[in-house]
């Protein structure tokens, strides 16, 4: 295919399995990196896609490239995420004032425009669910603050003429790839891991899904506005989950010794948020609260095809045991 692509993100674990899903059906890709990635981060990309060095921090240097480049599609991924040393104003600018370059770029060239947010704006454990697209939305941590702060932007450039449309992935899940899942193995593995007494429910997405929602974007098109909540077809039983990660480790289940009295999880959650480590309460609301999500939108637009996150996740249970 011939659409002149233009995608952010690569080096990161979303990016890099958008971009080799792309590469398989369209010639002519820009990816815009950090000056000084390491090489074993593109490595796999190198004589495939056309790279520009930027820092989405740097956004006069952004305008710039933009001002002299065009492209029928922007898939925007990169973003800095929490939990890494940068300023505030470093934060804002990758992640809002560098999205609105982009969008300025699209509305000027009429590019269709995919911006990767997150379901963290409806919160670690929304309110409503399963949580929808038109859920209250909350900022826990700067990076979600930020994510809002673009979907704002969206919705303002939509009546500009952007033709724009949202994907908030769930966490995410596959093979290189050391977020929270990969976590949660180890922490099954080294016994570690403790659970509430009570039912958890929660819903994960598979990368290579994400993957699929992009190309469907692509080839069927979108309605500006359009924002889609994509996720595995069905939420699972956190206690469940452990238990199948357990067999496939050890072939026994975890069993009920790790699980504690929910008021336990309550304690900590109001400690840690009086003393202002939030980190600490995603944490233990990740693994004490339910998260899911109405994904039939997604389904029934994209036609997206998945697996059961069971499936999907002994993939990345193998290649943990390949790593140990």
């Amino acid at each position: 295919m011939t659409s002149k692509i233009l995608i952010t993100g690569i080096s990161g674990f979303i990016g890099r399995n958008v971009l080799r899903q792309l590469v398989q059906s369209h010639d002519s890709i820009t990816a815009i990196i950090r000056p000084g990635t390491k090489h074993q981060r593109i490595e796999e990309f190198v004589n495939k896609v056309e790279f520009a060095e930027i820092d989405l921090t740097d956004i006069s240097t952004l305008k710039e490239y933009l001002d002299e480049n065009s492209f029928e599609i922007i898939i925007h991924i990169g973003a800095l995420r929490g939990g890494r040393n940068f300023t505030k104003e470093d934060y804002f600018n990758a992640n809002v004032n560098a999205t609105e370059q982009f969008i300025i770029n699209a509305i000027a060239n009429n590019s269709d425009f995919i911006y990767f947010s997150s379901v963290g704006v409806f919160g670690t454990s929304p309110e409503i669910l399963p949580a929808h697209n038109r859920s209250p939305q909350k900022a826990e941590n700067y990076y979600y603050f930020t994510k809002k702060q673009s979907e704002s932007l969206i919705q303002k450039y939509i009546l500009q003429n952007l033709k724009a449309c949202i994907i908030r992935p769930s966490v995410t899940y596959g093979i290189e790839d050391k977020g929270f899942p990969y976590k949660l193995i180890a922490m099954v593995d080294k016994k570690i891991l403790f659970l509430p007494n009570k039912s958890v429910k929660i819903h994960l997405t598979n990368v290579d899904l994400l993957a699929q929602g992009v190309l469907k974007l692509i080839e069927k098109g979108f309605d500006s506005g359009s924002a889609y909540i994509i996720a595995d077809p069905d939420l699972v039983e956190l206690h469940q989950l452990v238990d199948f990660i357990s067999q496939e480790l050890t072939q026994k289940d975890f069993g009920h010794l790790h699980r504690l009295d929910i008021r336990i999880f309550e304690f900590f959650i109001r400690l840690f948020k009086m003393i202002k480590k939030y980190n600490m309460v995603s944490s233990l609301e990740f693994l004490s609260k339910s998260w899911y999500y109405d994904v039939t939108l997604s389904y029934k637009d994209l036609g997206l095809k998945s697996v059961p996150t069971t499936s999907g996740f002994k993939k990345v249970i193998d290649w943990y045991k390949s790593t140990k």
